[in-house]
């Protein structure tokens, strides 16, 4: 039961992340929703896939599946965005030319 639970709640989180992506007309926000959203909802998910599976190896393989999609997303998510500022110009009023806000 709390198997399942979790499943449904990562495809829960998993749909408002793809919805986040086709509401929201700007890609920094489209981002965002998607590796936030989509980030917790395959853990829930493998969570509960590794209490239904019967070999030690197949909850391992979830886990390891989990970890490197943790692991990798929001870290090439922000490469993306970044890729984003610097060729459409849109960095913030308030960052400089090193990313870094100047202290007041």
């Amino acid at each position: 039961m709390i198997a399942e639970l979790l499943m449904l709640g990562g495809a829960a989180l998993m749909l408002v992340s793809a919805t986040g992506v086709l509401r929201f007309r700007d890609v920094l926000v489209q981002m965002h929703a998607l590796t936030k959203a989509s980030t917790i909802g395959l853990g829930f998910v493998a969570i509960g896939a590794a209490f239904l599976l019967p070999t030690a190896n197949d909850i391992t393989s979830a886990i390891a599946a989990a970890a490197l999609y943790i692991a990798t997303l929001p870290i090439g998510t922000s490469l993306l965005g970044r890729a984003t500022v610097l060729t459409t110009n849109r960095a913030p009023e308030h960052a400089t030319s090193t990313g870094v806000a100047p202290s007041d």
